[in-house]
Formats: C-alpha cells, sequence, structure tokens
C-alpha cells in the first residue's frame, strides 16, 4: 500500500491524516469553542491535517458561517490569553488559526428536523468527492440528543459507507447514566452502525501521561515483575479539582460527581494501571485487557463509597460560594461534588489489593495522579539502629497539572550511624521533552481521522464501568442521607480519610509537591 509522504512541518514520526469533513452537531457549544476547535488548530500547527479537511458546524442557533468563524476566532483568542486554561499559548499563529478559519461552514438545523439532515448531505455530496466521501460526525451535544441524532443519521443513509471512504461518529460521555440507559444507547445506536464506526470518547485518554502508563509498565524491565500483589500493599488514584461547577447547575444537579468522573475518567486510569499486558498494541488486543480488567472488579459496597459535598470556604485568596449556592442548584441538594471508594480487583494479579479511588469538585489543589504503595521492607535488620521506621515505597505517576513521575525509596543519611531517611527522585516531562500545545482531544481526533480506535472505549467497557458502581446508584436512590459536607479549599470530608484508616492507610496529601529532594 503506497503510503502519504508526511508534510514538512508534521509531528516527528507522523503522517496527515486522511482527507475528511468533520461535522459537529452542537457547533454552537462550549465543547466545541474551548477544546475541540483548539485541538484542531493544534493540529493544523502540527502539519497533521490533509488540505482538503472541512468542518460543518451544526446547531440550533440561527447564524451565518461568517458570524460562526467570528465567534470562533474570538473565543480563541480569549482562550489562548487565559493562563489558567487548558489552551494557553504565548499568541494565536495567525497562520495555523487561518487554515482552520478558512475551512469552516455553518448549518443552522434543528436536530429532530429529518429536512435538516437532507441539507446535510446536500452539503457533504458537495464536496465529498473531493474527501473521498470520509466523514465524522462528531456528537458534542447533550446526551438525550446522542440516540436521536445517530437515528436520523441513520435514517437519512449519512452512516452508509461506500467504496473506501468512511463514516464514523465520535460520542461524548455520559455514555447512559447507569447500567439499563447504558446498554439501551448501545443497543440503539448498533441498530444502524457497526462498532468499528462507534467512537466513544474519553478524552483523559488522550493526555500525554495517561498513555505514558502503559509506556512506563511494559517499556521497562524494572516495574513489571512488582506490579502485583505480592509488592503492592494499595493503590490511590485522584483525580481532584479546584473549579466549582461553574455555570453547569442544572446538568450537575442530575449527574453528580460518581456518574461525572468514575466509570469513565477514573476506571481509564485504573484500566491503564491495573490491566494484563496485552500481546501487542494493536487496538483490540488492549481493548480486550481492558474489558478483563473492568469485568473483575468485584461490586463496589455501599459502605466501601463516601459521598461529599463543598461548603463555602476559599480557593487560594478567593472566597468561592458553597455547591447549593451556586445557579440552578437546589438549596436542600443532595447531589454528591466528591466521591472516594475502596473496591476490588477480583483475579489472579490483584487479589487482596485495596484500590482507593477519589474525585471532587472545589478541592484544595487540581491534581490528576495514581500513586502505587508499595509494601515496607521487612524492618527486623534495622533493629537497634537509630531507624526508627522503614517508610513504604511509593511510586507517583503525576497527570495534572505537572506531567512528572515520583519515586519515593530510602536511603542511608550520611555519619556514622545506620540511619535511614526517605528520599525522593522525580522526573519531569519538561525536563527531557519538548511538549506540544495539548488540550487531551488532538490525539483522539487523530487517531478516529486513522481509524485507530485503541484509545477510545468498546461497548463492553462503558457496560462493565456501569456495572461495577450500579448497586451504589440503587443504594443512593433509596437513602435519603444528605452528602457529608466538606469546606471548598480542603482535601474532602473526614469520613473519607476514615475509609482509608480502617486498613491503615492514608491519603496522599493534595498539598504535598512532587519533590526532587528531601522530603520534610
Amino acid at each position: 500500500m503506497q503510503r502519504t509522504k508526511a508534510k514538512a512541518g508534521a509531528a516527528a514520526g507522523t503522517e496527515p491524516a486522511p482527507p475528511c469533513t468533520i461535522v459537529f452537531f452542537g457547533g454552537g457549544g462550549d465543547l466545541v469553542k474551548r477544546l475541540l476547535m483548539p485541538a484542531l488548530y493544534n493540529l493544523a500547527g502540527s502539519g497533521l491535517l490533509d488540505s482538503r479537511t472541512r468542518f460543518i458546524g451544526v446547531d440550533h442557533v440561527p447564524q451565518t458561517t461568517a458570524q460562526w468563524r467570528a465567534s470562533l476566532t474570538g473565543t480563541m483568542r480569549s482562550f489562548a490569553r487565559d493562563a489558567s486554561g487548558e489552551f494557553h499559548v504565548r499568541s494565536l499563529d495567525r497562520r495555523a488559526w487561518g487554515w482552520v478559519d478558512q475551512r469552516l461552514s455553518y448549518l443552522a438545523a434543528d436536530f429532530d428536523d429529518p429536512g435538516s439532515y437532507a441539507k446535510l448531505a446536500a452539503l457533504l455530496e458537495a464536496g465529498g468527492r473531493e474527501r473521498k466521501g470520509n466523514v465524522v460526525f462528531y456528537l458534542a451535544v447533550a446526551a438525550r440528543f446522542f440516540g436521536p441524532i445517530v437515528d436520523r443519521l441513520g435514517a437519512g443513509g449519512l452512516l452508509r459507507e461506500a467504496g473506501s471512504g468512511f463514516r464514523r461518529v465520535i460520542i461524548e460521555k455520559p455514555f447512559g447514566s447507569d447500567l439499563p440507559s447504558a446498554e439501551a444507547l448501545n443497543r440503539r445506536i448498533l441498530r444502524v452502525m457497526t462498532e468499528q464506526q462507534i467512537y466513544r470518547v474519553d478524552h483523559f485518554l488522550g493526555k500525554e501521561t495517561v498513555q505514558n502508563i502503559m509506556a512506563l509498565r511494559f517499556g521497562n524491565g524494572i516495574y513489571e515483575p512488582i506490579w502485583n500483589r505480592r509488592y503492592v500493599e494499595h493503590v490511590q488514584i485522584t483525580v481532584a479539582e479546584t473549579i466549582g461547577v461553574e455555570l453547569r447547575g442544572s446538568f450537575y444537579e442530575a449527574t453528580g460527581a460518581l456518574r461525572d468522573m468514575v466509570p469513565n475518567h477514573l476506571f481509564q486510569l485504573l484500566t491503564m494501571m491495573a490491566m494484563e499486558p496485552p500481546v501487542t498494541f494493536a487496538a483490540e488486543a488492549v481493548r480486550n485487557e481492558k474489558a478483563k480488567l473492568v469485568e473483575a472488579i468485584a461490586p463496589i459496597r455501599p459502605r466501601d463509597v463516601v459521598r461529599g459535598q463543598y461548603r463555602a470556604g476559599r480557593i487560594g485568596a478567593q472566597r468561592v460560594p458553597g455547591y447549593r449556592q451556586e445557579p440552578n442548584v437546589s438549596r436542600s441538594s443532595r447531589t454528591e461534588t466528591y466521591v472516594a471508594l475502596k473496591l476490588e480487583i477480583e483475579n489472579w494479579r490483584w487479589a487482596g489489593v485495596p484500590f482507593y479511588l477519589r474525585t471532587g469538585k472545589r478541592l484544595g489543589t487540581r491534581r490528576t495522579e495514581v500513586a502505587v504503595h508499595f509494601k515496607a521492607a521487612p524492618y527486623r535488620l534495622f533493629q537497634g539502629t537509630e531507624t526508627d521506621e522503614v517508610a513504604a515505597n511509593v511510586l507517583r505517576l503525576q497527570c495534572d497539572p505537572d506531567h512528572a513521575i515520583e519515586t519515593r525509596f530510602n536511603a542511608k543519611v550520611p555519619g556514622p550511624a545506620m540511619r535511614l531517611a526517605p528520599v525522593a527522585t522525580t522526573f519531569r516531562y519538561a525536563d527531557y521533552f519538548t511538549e506540544r500545545p495539548n488540550v487531551g482531544y488532538e490525539t483522539l481526533f487523530y487517531d478516529c481521522l486513522r481509524g485507530d480506535p485503541l484509545l477510545f472505549q468498546r461497548a463492553d467497557a462503558i457496560e462493565g464501568g456501569w456495572a461495577a458502581v450500579q448497586p451504589v446508584l440503587r443504594r443512593w436512590e433509596r437513602s435519603r442521607g444528605a452528602p457529608a459536607g466538606y469546606a471548598a479549599g480542603s482535601d474532602g470530608p473526614a469520613e473519607a480519610d476514615r475509609l482509608l484508616a480502617r486498613a491503615g492507610h492514608r491519603w496522599m496529601p493534595l498539598g504535598e509537591p512532587l519533590r526532587g529532594g528531601r522530603i520534610d
């Protein structure tokens, strides 16, 4: 097969994706503005998009193509200047953004109107031959529209593949709100397209440092031999946010922290960290191992789950309101903004090893990391010395905000006496690699265009994740108890500390930085 020659300026070792039309349902929404357009801008700047690529925004907002372009240009410039945002560059590259901008067109449409899909078909037909009929439909819309849009695309013949052309659909989370709804949505969309056409996205998997978990485990001979129940005491997975619900109160009231984060984001980190080595890095080999891992999760007991809800407090120097004071939130809300849980994996590698997961909003520090706590070395050798105890080794894989790996071990303190002290070494990506701008969607876009589903979720893994948390959801539906309160800017509710204390464990403090030197 003849391979396309890489464009000048393309990222090393990569080729431009094939020509394609990308259709954004929800083109006027926040996701497209804040993350998807910046990702396409970064891909364009890296030379990874074919010159024949086109973008169509579809939304109910009545506006012209010129108005949509102007709106996106304004938001791109605003986000580029925001140092706290995911997309931050010194200045917007006019050439790269101009490349994207001139390929944008807009269609005002009703998602439930068959006539709108006929108009879309005409737009695609006009440029289909030039782009070989390749189309990706991106559903950047509320979850209630996923099924109806796929139904309309199928009824309009827009998912039918002809010749060498492809038709693919990217579906955002949340994919269902519990196990029955996820199963129903899978059945519905699989009636009109094949599993190979469906790309269920979790943008966590687009982050370089999340993917590096597999590289660390399987690309180094020193880790995998001790990556099991014989050597690992417990594992902590943390996704902590300092932001509140912002203007998403209505969405969050019906969702909560568990549904929003656990069966998708946190379980993705879990599968990367705990799955068995795949035979190859072919997509299905990796996804098979992930599905097996999720299937091995024991049903989570309600007693092993803590719910929390943030109250007023301080994030840095800023006073922030409590969750119940946020817009579009009930003043008597019982929705959790924090969840911590203990789970177990019932397989040969991990039997008996507790995995602790936590996520929450309005916490004191923004952090995404996996911390592997190894069993302590026997102390007997050091009895009678000045060493009071031998600290356990910890490997921290941090994905956000720093991209780094920290290893904690024990070393002898200089001097005549035998005395040990904990020390740390830290590898930071920025010290070794030139990191390209990335909002987490670049790799996902690129892989979808190339037809590589490695970083996308399969139906069985989605349903397995919901099955694991379903007992908790059922218990919460019957319970009238309120979540435990925690002050904004803290590490979360005290009940989460007690969850770990039952087994003699403690959370890694959120405010504790990565270190390359002395640990106080």
